[in-house]
């Protein structure tokens, strides 16, 4: 009996454990709020002044494990609000693929092109838990010559 009561309670706190971890990290939905967010400011905003907005780490642009980056048509990248990888900043990341061989922001660019927006699926290290290699999503919007986007793990 109190090896059940005691795999029981291991249980409750792995379950716990879980919930509160994904409560610190952004939901697919979010990041598409925040893109949304974000073409909405870059439009109505001085250019200079948005992309220095969204490369802002404590910006309004940063929620949790979520930021706005944005990227040329070329697949340079011209913003990034995370400090994680802010030496991207100015590289061209269109050769760039994940563990499976997805060439993830070519298709960003293809989409962008061609729809305007929406979403790529993607494998990517989690930073938050040891860089480890975890399906993540972009949901990306045109604006004008740039891309604008954000990505969250699926959990």
């Amino acid at each position: 009996m109190k090896t059940i009561i005691k795999a029981l309670a291991a249980a409750s706190f792995v379950i716990a454990a879980g919930a509160a971890y994904a409560v610190d990290m952004g939901t697919p939905q979010e990041a598409a709020t925040l893109v949304k967010k974000a073409a909405a400011y870059l439009k109505a905003t001085d250019r200079k002044k948005a992309l220095a907005e969204f490369n802002d780490p404590k910006g309004k642009f940063v929620d949790r494990d979520l930021y706005i980056f944005v990227l040329d048509l070329k697949g340079n990248v011209v913003a990034l609000g995370s400090d994680t990888v802010r030496k991207t900043v100015g590289m061209n990341l269109s050769d760039m693929r994940d563990v499976d061989g997805r060439y993830f922001v070519r298709n960003m660019l293809t989409m962008a092109t061609t729809t305007g927006s929406g979403w790529v699926d993607f494998k990517f290290p989690n930073h938050l838990k040891n860089d480890a290699i975890e399906a993540k999503v972009n949901y990306i919007q045109k604006v004008d010559d740039l891309i604008i986007g954000c990505g969250a793990f699926k959990f």
